[in-house]
């Protein structure tokens, strides 16, 4: 089974970076690969995302070298499964409050002994049953790399019991929803939301956790680098594209 890059990077210790996508096309993720960028997130929460439009995401991404994490629409079996199903090995779940929807997040990816993940070779995950079922059902856990959102101040307060389950390999703090939680929506950069953020960071960092978040620009994303925040998404595909077209036509209407 072939080596998941991006997990490997992030247990040697290494700072990630990578895009929030939307856009449909696959041409979106070469891209990004072409950039330099180390991942991308697929994003079927708050994207327009199909489980057949992931797959060919996924597909450019292998293509091109890069690795692409799909965040799934909610913490349900069949929403990770599926996705894992047509090739998924880095998975992003949103909305973790407990020790309890983490336990669901393993038991939804992982086969037996570590969870109870469906079981079907005749899909893209198991290569069609062109690599032994042994080997597909029993070293997958091995390749697949989990991430849980913390989006919420119930979240943050129950960080200590969900540090301690087992397969849980990314804490991500949701910077925004943290800030609408906090009574300060959209002001990611309120102390409130900051100060909640570094305490978690410190609190995920002593328990051996990698630890994410999203930034919107070099300097946020130097700053939480520094203080131990290992993948960093950057930005969004459509924000990036935006600011770039504005900022070429500012350049060609100034005169």
């Amino acid at each position: 089974m072939k080596v998941n890059i991006l997990k490997k990077s992030l247990e040697e210790g290494k700072t990630v970076f990578g895009p929030f996508c939307k856009i449909l096309d696959p041409t979106i993720v070469e891209l990004a690969a072409l950039a330099g960028f180390d991942f991308v997130i697929i994003d079927m929460e708050h994207g327009p995302y199909s489980v057949e439009t992931v797959q060919q995401m996924l597909r450019a991404a292998e293509a091109r070298g890069i690795s692409a994490v799909v965040r799934v629409t909610e913490n349900s079996e069949t929403s990770i499964l599926r996705v894992l199903d047509v090739g998924a090995r880095c998975i992003q779940v949103p909305q973790i409050s407990t020790a309890k929807d983490a336990g669901k997040v393993v038991k939804s990816a992982m086969f037996h002994p570590k969870g109870e993940r469906g079981m079907c070779r005749y899909v893209r995950a198991g290569e069609y049953t062109a690599i032994e079922k042994e080997e597909h059902f029993g070293k997958s856990n091995e390749s697949i790399l989990t991430i849980i959102h913390i989006e919420g101040v119930a979240g943050l307060e129950n960080l200590p019991t969900i540090l301690t389950y087992d397969g849980i390999d990314v804490i991500f703090l949701g910077p925004y929803d943290l800030s609408q939680s906090c009574g300060v929506p959209g002001q990611v950069h309120h102390e409130k939301v900051v100060k909640r953020m570094e305490e978690a960071v410190a609190l995920a960092r002593k328990s051996g956790k990698v630890v994410g978040t999203f930034v919107e620009t070099a300097e946020d994303a130097k700053k939480w680098a520094e203080i131990g925040v290992q993948y960093i998404s950057y930005a969004v595909d459509t924000g990036i594209i935006l600011n770039a077209f504005k900022k070429i036509t500012q350049d060609l209407k100034k005169n």
